[in-house]
């Protein structure tokens, strides 16, 4: 594989007021994402990010330490222009949403998943008016359509920048309702971070934790967690 990597060429980044949002700027040019585009956000808390990130670049540039300008090139290179195929591919997860399919066995497992996913079914219910229903097994089983049209519609109101943060919300979690869950703030991130790992933690408890997984695990938890601070901070401030 090979090493080779970008050197850095600036001497510093800020973050400034554009025309459309905030922009990036190294020693005063705009920053652009892979396709040319002017990186633009609707956040100046965003943009300040961003710009630390190029700020804390070395000698070489490393894009896995760039997770926030990651996520804006993928909002704006990718998102906004498939918004409605991306929005389509994760409202389909509410008919297949992790919190719907349980364990029949052991009597323990049963428990404790009803105890951590029934909750948050609930509030999907009485927030997001979509009621799911648990199944036991694998097997698919549809949800009522009304509730997914409800989850449809709302995965579709997002944001490019919104949606390119709760894709890995859903994406690793594996739920459509977490992911909402994470973005109204429902429950505290590290506990849906949990909640989505019942079975993995169950299994782990049994047989103990595999070093392999552990590094798999802790790559996606801090994906999971930066999707959440992303979406956090398009909140915190969206204008100028």
């Amino acid at each position: 594989m090979s090493e080779w990597a970008p050197k850095r060429f600036w001497k510093s980044a800020s973050a400034q007021a554009a025309e459309q949002g905030y922009g990036v700027f190294l020693d005063g040019r705009p920053v652009r994402t892979p396709a040319k585009a002017v990186l633009n956000v609707p956040s100046l808390a965003i943009a300040e990010r961003i710009a630390r990130e190029f700020d804390s670049q070395e000698e070489r540039i490393d894009p896995r330490t760039m997770p926030f300008t990651r996520t804006a090139n993928a909002a704006i290179d990718k998102v906004s222009i498939q918004h409605a195929d991306v929005a389509d591919m994760l409202a389909a997860y509410g008919d297949s949403d992790l919190l719907c399919y349980r364990a029949d066995a052991p009597d323990g497992l049963v428990a404790r998943q009803a105890a951590e996913w029934d909750p948050l079914l609930e509030w999907a219910a009485q927030t997001l008016g979509a009621r799911l229903e648990a199944r036991v097994g694998v097997m698919h089983v549809p949800q009522d359509p009304e509730a997914l049209a409800n989850l449809r519609r709302r995965v579709h109101e997002l944001t490019e920048f919104e949606m390119a943060a709760f894709h890995d919300l859903v994406a690793i979690s594996g739920s459509l309702i977490i992911g909402f869950a994470a973005r109204a703030g429902a429950r505290n991130i590290h506990d849906l971070w949990a909640i989505s790992r019942v079975d993995e933690i169950w299994q782990q408890e049994q047989w103990g934790e595999d070093e392999e997984a552990k590094e798999l695990a802790e790559h996606k938890n801090a994906a999971f967690l930066h999707a959440n601070e992303f979406l956090r901070l398009l909140s915190a401030q969206t204008t100028r």
